[in-house]
Protein backbone atom coordinates (compact mmCIF):
# COMPACT_ATOMS: atom_id res chain seq x y z
CA UNK A 1 0.00 0.00 0.00
CA UNK A 2 1.15 3.54 -0.87
CA UNK A 3 2.05 5.47 2.00
CA UNK A 4 -0.66 8.29 1.39
CA UNK A 5 -3.29 5.72 1.08
CA UNK A 6 -1.89 4.22 4.40
CA UNK A 7 -2.27 8.09 5.99
CA UNK A 8 -5.54 8.56 4.19
CA UNK A 9 -6.64 4.99 6.02
CA UNK A 10 -5.35 5.81 9.60
CA UNK A 11 -6.86 9.14 9.29
CA UNK A 12 -10.14 7.61 8.76
CA UNK A 13 -10.03 5.69 11.08
CA UNK A 14 -9.08 7.79 13.54
CA UNK A 15 -11.95 9.77 12.59
CA UNK A 16 -14.71 7.12 13.12
CA UNK A 17 -13.28 7.27 16.90
CA UNK A 18 -13.80 10.78 17.27
CA UNK A 19 -17.12 10.60 15.35
CA UNK A 20 -18.84 9.26 18.74
CA UNK A 21 -19.93 13.00 19.82
CA UNK A 22 -18.97 14.94 17.09
CA UNK A 23 -15.53 15.99 17.94
CA UNK A 24 -13.89 18.22 15.63
CA UNK A 25 -17.14 19.85 14.34
CA UNK A 26 -17.21 23.42 14.76
CA UNK A 27 -20.60 25.60 14.93
CA UNK A 28 -20.97 28.03 12.67
CA UNK A 29 -18.67 26.63 10.52
CA UNK A 30 -19.18 22.51 9.71
CA UNK A 31 -22.12 21.87 7.99
CA UNK A 32 -24.57 18.95 6.85
CA UNK A 33 -22.61 16.95 4.89
CA UNK A 34 -19.18 17.35 7.67
CA UNK A 35 -21.33 15.91 10.25
CA UNK A 36 -23.24 13.22 7.85
CA UNK A 37 -19.71 12.27 6.82
CA UNK A 38 -18.16 12.17 10.79
CA UNK A 39 -20.89 10.79 12.90
CA UNK A 40 -23.20 9.17 9.45
CA UNK A 41 -26.75 8.99 9.52
CA UNK A 42 -28.63 10.42 12.66
CA UNK A 43 -31.32 8.03 14.38
CA UNK A 44 -33.93 10.63 14.01
CA UNK A 45 -34.34 13.91 12.50
CA UNK A 46 -36.70 16.83 14.08
CA UNK A 47 -37.62 19.79 12.63
CA UNK A 48 -36.98 22.20 15.76
CA UNK A 49 -39.52 24.96 16.81
CA UNK A 50 -37.10 27.74 15.90
CA UNK A 51 -36.56 26.59 12.06
CA UNK A 52 -33.54 24.39 12.77
CA UNK A 53 -33.39 20.73 11.96
CA UNK A 54 -31.91 18.64 14.74
CA UNK A 55 -30.12 15.28 13.99
CA UNK A 56 -30.57 13.04 16.89
CA UNK A 57 -27.60 10.30 17.36
CA UNK A 58 -28.49 7.69 19.79
CA UNK A 59 -26.23 5.01 22.00
CA UNK A 60 -29.36 3.96 23.64
CA UNK A 61 -29.93 1.51 25.17
CA UNK A 62 -26.23 0.16 25.94
CA UNK A 63 -24.96 3.24 25.71
CA UNK A 64 -25.84 6.38 27.92
CA UNK A 65 -25.97 9.23 25.69
CA UNK A 66 -28.50 11.24 23.13
CA UNK A 67 -26.38 13.47 20.63
CA UNK A 68 -28.02 16.33 18.95
CA UNK A 69 -27.18 18.52 16.21
CA UNK A 70 -28.70 21.64 15.29
CA UNK A 71 -28.69 22.33 11.34
CA UNK A 72 -30.08 25.61 10.44
CA UNK A 73 -31.81 26.67 7.49
CA UNK A 74 -28.56 27.59 6.15
CA UNK A 75 -27.29 24.12 6.13
CA UNK A 76 -24.18 25.18 8.57
CA UNK A 77 -24.79 23.34 11.96
CA UNK A 78 -25.16 25.77 14.90
CA UNK A 79 -24.25 23.26 17.83
CA UNK A 80 -24.06 19.58 19.14
CA UNK A 81 -24.95 18.50 22.45
CA UNK A 82 -25.37 15.67 25.04
CA UNK A 83 -28.95 15.50 25.66
CA UNK A 84 -29.41 13.31 28.54
CA UNK A 85 -28.38 15.82 31.07
CA UNK A 86 -29.88 16.60 34.57
CA UNK A 87 -30.42 20.93 33.11
CA UNK A 88 -32.42 19.12 29.81
CA UNK A 89 -34.77 17.10 32.72
CA UNK A 90 -34.99 20.46 34.29
CA UNK A 91 -37.07 21.61 31.30
CA UNK A 92 -39.47 18.55 31.85
CA UNK A 93 -42.21 20.57 33.52
CA UNK A 94 -45.47 17.92 34.67
CA UNK A 95 -48.57 18.97 33.63
CA UNK A 96 -46.82 22.23 31.10
CA UNK A 97 -44.37 19.99 28.78
CA UNK A 98 -45.82 18.85 25.34
CA UNK A 99 -44.96 15.33 23.70
CA UNK A 100 -42.91 16.89 21.18
CA UNK A 101 -41.56 19.32 23.56
CA UNK A 102 -40.07 16.62 24.91
CA UNK A 103 -39.24 15.20 21.90
CA UNK A 104 -37.14 18.14 21.04
CA UNK A 105 -35.18 18.27 24.27
CA UNK A 106 -34.22 14.32 25.02
CA UNK A 107 -34.49 12.90 21.49
CA UNK A 108 -36.07 9.84 20.75
CA UNK A 109 -36.64 6.99 23.43
CA UNK A 110 -34.85 3.77 23.16
CA UNK A 111 -38.19 2.62 23.75
CA UNK A 112 -41.71 3.65 24.47
CA UNK A 113 -44.35 1.46 26.56
CA UNK A 114 -48.38 1.90 27.11
CA UNK A 115 -50.00 1.54 30.58
CA UNK A 116 -53.73 1.18 28.94
CA UNK A 117 -54.83 1.12 32.58
CA UNK A 118 -53.39 4.40 33.49
CA UNK A 119 -54.24 5.85 30.34
CA UNK A 120 -50.40 6.66 30.16
CA UNK A 121 -47.01 6.23 27.57
CA UNK A 122 -44.18 5.88 29.34
CA UNK A 123 -40.54 7.19 27.38
CA UNK A 124 -37.23 5.07 28.75
CA UNK A 125 -33.59 6.33 28.62
CA UNK A 126 -30.50 5.29 29.85
CA UNK A 127 -28.07 7.99 30.93
CA UNK A 128 -25.49 8.96 33.33
CA UNK A 129 -26.09 11.75 35.76
CA UNK A 130 -23.10 14.11 37.11
CA UNK A 131 -21.79 12.44 39.93
CA UNK A 132 -20.98 9.64 36.65
CA UNK A 133 -23.76 6.75 38.02
CA UNK A 134 -25.85 5.08 35.59
CA UNK A 135 -29.22 6.51 35.54
CA UNK A 136 -32.91 5.18 34.08
CA UNK A 137 -34.56 8.07 33.18
CA UNK A 138 -38.60 7.76 32.51
CA UNK A 139 -40.82 10.18 31.48
CA UNK A 140 -44.67 9.25 31.39
CA UNK A 141 -47.26 11.41 29.24
CA UNK A 142 -50.98 10.91 29.56
CA UNK A 143 -52.67 10.53 26.45
CA UNK A 144 -53.37 13.94 25.64
CA UNK A 145 -49.48 14.55 24.91
CA UNK A 146 -48.30 16.00 28.07
CA UNK A 147 -45.86 15.03 30.50
CA UNK A 148 -47.12 13.70 33.95
CA UNK A 149 -43.98 12.44 35.94
CA UNK A 150 -40.39 12.41 35.22
CA UNK A 151 -38.49 10.06 37.29
CA UNK A 152 -34.34 9.41 37.74
CA UNK A 153 -33.85 5.64 38.41
CA UNK A 154 -30.32 4.85 39.45
CA UNK A 155 -29.13 1.80 37.69
CA UNK A 156 -28.02 -0.34 41.02
CA UNK A 157 -26.67 -3.41 38.71
CA UNK A 158 -23.64 -1.47 37.16
CA UNK A 159 -22.87 -0.21 40.97
CA UNK A 160 -22.83 -3.73 42.17
CA UNK A 161 -21.53 -5.69 39.28
CA UNK A 162 -23.47 -8.71 37.36
CA UNK A 163 -25.45 -11.22 38.55
CA UNK A 164 -22.46 -13.71 38.43
CA UNK A 165 -19.94 -11.56 40.30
Amino acid sequence: MKPIRLIAAAALLLAGCASYNGRGLVGGVSTAADVEALMGKPAEQLKAADGDTIWFYSRQPSGRQMYAARIGPDGRMRSIEQTLTEQNIRNLVPGVTTIAQAREILGPPWRISRFERQQRDLWEYTMINITQWDYYLDVQFSYDGIVREVMMLKDYTKEMGSAKD
